[in-house]
């Protein structure tokens, strides 16, 4: 029986009041603390404005507890401030309890829930204690807070419980919780917030420990589409934090400091700003006048300007759009070396005796922050920020389609153009609400200030201030609407589909390709990442990586040019001081190469099914047909799609089954000739669904077309996921039915595509199993059916005219089998009786064999740690 999916649909419980009456079953210790809660609540007459005097002292945890106090650091949990806060705690508890609490069980759920509680406030104290001396004045403010509630107790119990989930929705799961608790710990900063964020982080480790497991850290194995979510959602957080530190009354969290990039919120009267500048001794009085001058709901937004466009890149980040990345990076840079302007005007002695100094931006009083360490290492979040995309650049290669930022261009500086026109027209009209009444050439050089973040003009006084209420709506109001404009301007260039997206030379390859055809693994060659060289209607698709020109598959267009268009690219390569070689070819290219003097050595074996044979009868295709006969009994059927045109909701579960499939492994994600859901998102890719009745998709398999005179002749299966909890057999079921559907189309052949470092040995039959079995990390779980991995990374110097080499790569392929599973691969392929084509790599010179090597590895795994790395070494010490 189908298990249900885990965190992705409401559990069917919840849609019946039988369900209900289930689900309150299962959370014994959710609704028993409810009880107590309330039951404190009425017997101490806390509705009202919390515990009463005499008691608050004994329930409420503070910063001097602990050790006359030591109770209150549990009692805490089991009263609020007032009854708005009973409500919001009940909420909480119900929202992490209910639904977490049946997975682990209700005594380790409220062990988790009351030893992260006390643990939290522990840590907290702890924390005061040591940074005392680096934050003094932050600790200080936190002398008389107190903490009250359930709410650190739902995060530790939440966090606890999300051990006992997979591994994609307990790492988004914690991500999500703790960026939003660092974010009011780091800005809000108040004692409160220290506690939920120590209470999660103490939830973190106790969940595996009360599963039986033991707390595993390091770097997670994550795909390029989840990087990106994860380091949107830092942007995001670095973008609204300023902005709580700026609207809370009392922030005075170690990041708070960041608000003074966008300057505090506060109205300023006209009047008092004209006479504050008029008088030279009070110069930063008028500085900072000035700058709060546009205080308003136009003057706030002006303010967060910076974090309104962060938040507009950080959905961009989102989709991997090049643009937004050098948007981010850009605005990153611009508050980096802002900060660095700041951090001189409070550090740096005042510039001589006769001049005030300045400090802060606009003379912003930063007296609070003593130490500069807490001045200066806030500041570094700008600089951290910006080296994590720089770093991270190769996340975010999709570009939008040619001429698309020259019309948003054209478009923003026509509305830049208008609206300061009608500034300065509206300007002229309603002089006399301003002070005092500006002329034509006084408005047009206040247009640009207009439109700038508040904090870029504190060395400049106005020249008028509004005064009437039409005066002041225009004032504030003229470049909140030139942003918004623009901010959705920029989001439509975001949400446009990312097809268009090829480079010139990309879009040529494709002309190319789809003309004259190519081998049955050619369509790789449209995937990012890759460079072109053109020789008349050919082209060769490589990457240069260490000085190696690694080519993917033989060159593409007429048979006729194959041969010419080979050798030319190795003599532009030696031209150029590059190591050409050729990766994942047919024996046909083999004996050009051979021809010329070059070595090869096999690498792969591509599994091939002729459609015209195929008919999955005889006690061969037994397992097939099992397969066939169980989907159906389980009203499951295969449903043809593309990712761009299939529904939301199917898009978002092929996404997750992905990623959890990514989240499983201890290496990363795999790229070069193995697929992901970037590859995935193109329209001449077909998805072939497992989908149920309830529009669950079980697995999801991906086919590349193969061309040849204009016409798809083929496909080759590519990406393959299937759901963990879901039919077993469903990429079993998905090519079989892919089969037999594309046969029915007229197609000639299917491509299962290859498997790396593992061989069917000279001595079997055509058809015949390799080395290994089956294995449920292949097979079942959607083990990606790409057409390669790092084959070369292992082998050395020399030649296979020994056969050494030939011995070594099956003795990596062997060593490699329990980390990636190769060979068990290739047997799964073997049950649908493929006939098997040798794959090959070409190389001039058996020298050049190490440096080709490593070049393929960074190939597919260009962003490997060391970590990683370590780990496909143990599975080369470990095997057995």
């Amino acid at each position: 029986m189908r298990q249900p999916d885990q965190g992705r649909r409401v559990p069917s419980g919840y849609r019946t009041p039988a369900g209900w009456a289930r689900v309150l079953r299962g959370s014994p210790a959710t609704l028993i603390f409810v009880v107590l809660f309330w039951a404190a609540g009425a017997l101490s007459g806390s509705f009202r404005s919390g515990p009463p005097s005499f008691l608050l002292l004994h329930v409420a945890a503070t910063s001097r507890s602990v050790p006359d106090h030591w109770y209150a650091l549990l009692l805490s949990a089991f009263w609020e401030r007032d009854l708005a806060g009973y409500v919001v705690g009940t909420l909480v508890v119900l929202l992490a309890g209910l639904p977490l609490e049946r997975r682990v069980g209700p005594l380790k759920f409220a062990a988790a829930a009351l030893a992260g509680h006390v643990l939290g406030i522990v840590a907290t104290l702890g924390f005061l204690a040591a940074a005392r001396g680096l934050m003094g004045s932050w600790i200080r403010d936190l002398s008389g807070h107190f903490f009250l509630g359930p709410s650190a107790l739902a995060c530790a119990a939440a966090m606890a419980a999300t051990a006992a989930l997979s591994t994609l929705w307990r790492r988004r799961i914690r991500v999500v919780l703790l960026a939003v608790l660092l974010l009011f710990a780091m800005y809000a900063g108040g004692f409160e917030d220290l506690v939920r964020l120590g209470a999660a982080a103490a939830g973190g480790l106790l969940g595996p420990v009360l599963l039986g497991r033991r707390p595993r850290f390091g770097r997670p194995a994550v795909s390029r589409h989840e990087a990106r979510i994860l380091v949107a959602l830092l942007l995001t957080v670095a973008a609204i934090g300023p902005v709580i530190a700026g609207l809370a009354p009392h922030a005075v969290g170690p990041l708070s400091v960041l608000k003074f990039l966008f300057t505090n919120i506060q109205p300023v009267d006209p009047a008092a700003l004209q006479a504050s500048c008029s008088r030279p001794a009070d110069f930063r009085d008028c500085a900072a006048a000035q700058l709060q001058l546009r205080a308003g709901a136009g003057g706030i937004f002006m303010a967060i300007l910076p974090s309104f466009l962060l938040l507009l890149f950080a959905d961009g980040l989102r989709r991997g759009r090049r643009f937004a990345w050098a948007g981010a990076l850009l605005i990153q840079a611009s508050l980096s070396l802002l900060a660095a302007v700041t951090i001189a005007g409070v550090l740096l002695p005042p510039p001589g005796p006769g001049v005030p100094a300045r400090e802060g931006v606009g003379g912003i009083e930063l007296s609070g922050y003593s130490h500069p360490l807490s001045l200066v290492l806030p500041m570094l979040l700008p600089v951290f920020l910006a080296g994590l995309l720089l770093a991270g650049r190769n996340l975010f290669p999709v570009r939008a389609p040619r001429g698309t930022y020259l019309r948003l261009a054209r478009r923003v500086v026509v509305a830049l153009v208008l609206l300061g026109l009608l500034y300065a027209a509206l300007g002229l009209a309603l002089a006399d609400g301003f002070t005092p009444a500006p002329g034509l050439l006084q408005l047009l050089a206040d247009v640009p200030d207009r439109f700038l973040p508040l904090g870029f003009l504190v060395d400049r006084s106005p020249a008028f201030y509004p005064e009437s209420t039409a005066a002041v709506v225009l004032y504030e109001s003229i470049g909140v609407v030139f942003w918004a404009w623009t901010g959705f301007l920029l989001l439509r260039t975001f949400l446009r589909p990312a097809h268009g997206r090829h480079s010139a030379d990309e879009e040529r390859a494709r002309r190319i390709l789809k003309s004259h055809g190519g081998g049955s693994l050619s369509w790789m060659t449209t995937w990012s990442g890759n460079s072109y060289w053109f020789s008349g209607t050919s082209f060769i698709a490589y990457r240069v990586l260490s000085g190696v020109a690694v080519a993917l598959g033989p060159p593409v267009g007429p048979r006729a040019e194959r041969e010419a268009a080979f050798t030319e690219f190795a003599r532009h390569c030696r031209f150029s001081g590059w190591t050409p070689c050729f990766y994942f070819v047919s024996e046909e290219l083999r004996g050009v190469a051979g021809s010329l003097g070059w070595g090869s050595v096999q690498v792969a074996q591509e599994t091939v099914l002729r459609l015209d044979e195929v008919s999955f009868r005889g006690k061969k295709f037994q397992d097939i047909r099992t397969a066939l006969n169980r989907a159906a009994k389980a009203g499951i059927r295969a449903e043809w799609t593309t990712f761009a045109h299939a529904p939301i909701a199917v898009q978002a579960q092929i996404e997750a089954i992905s990623e959890e499939w990514v989240a499983d492994k201890k290496v990363p994600e795999m790229g070069f000739t193995l697929g992901s859901l970037d590859e995935l998102d193109d329209p001449e890719v077909r998805c072939l669904l497992a989908i149920d009745a309830d529009h669950t998709v079980h697995a999801v398999a991906s086919w590349l077309p193969v061309y040849r005179n204009g016409y798809v002749v083929g496909w080759t299966l590519d990406f393959m996921r299937r759901r963990g909890d879901g039919f077993r057999a469903s990429i079993d079921f998905l090519i079989a039915s892919a089969a037999l559907s594309l046969q029915d189309e007229g197609c000639e052949f299917m491509s299962l595509s290859g498997a790396p470092l593992a061989r069917v040995p000279s001595s079997s039959p055509a058809g015949g199993v390799p080395a290994g079995s089956v294995s449920g990390s292949s097979a079942g779980s959607g083990a990606p059916a790409g057409s390669g991995a790092p084959a070369g990374s292992g082998a050395p110097a020399g030649h296979d005219a020994n056969g050494g080499l030939d011995r070594l790569l099956d003795w990596l392929g062997a060593a490699l089998e329990p980390v990636y599973g190769f060979r068990s691969l290739l047997a799964f392929k073997a049950k649908f009786k493929p006939d098997y084509e040798p794959m090959y790599l070409l190389y001039p010179d058996a020298a050049a064999l190490p440096a080709i090597a490593n070049a393929i590895t960074r190939a597919y795994l260009p962003s490997i740690n060391l970590g990683q790395g370590l780990t496909l070494v143990r599975g080369l010490l470990t095997r057995r």
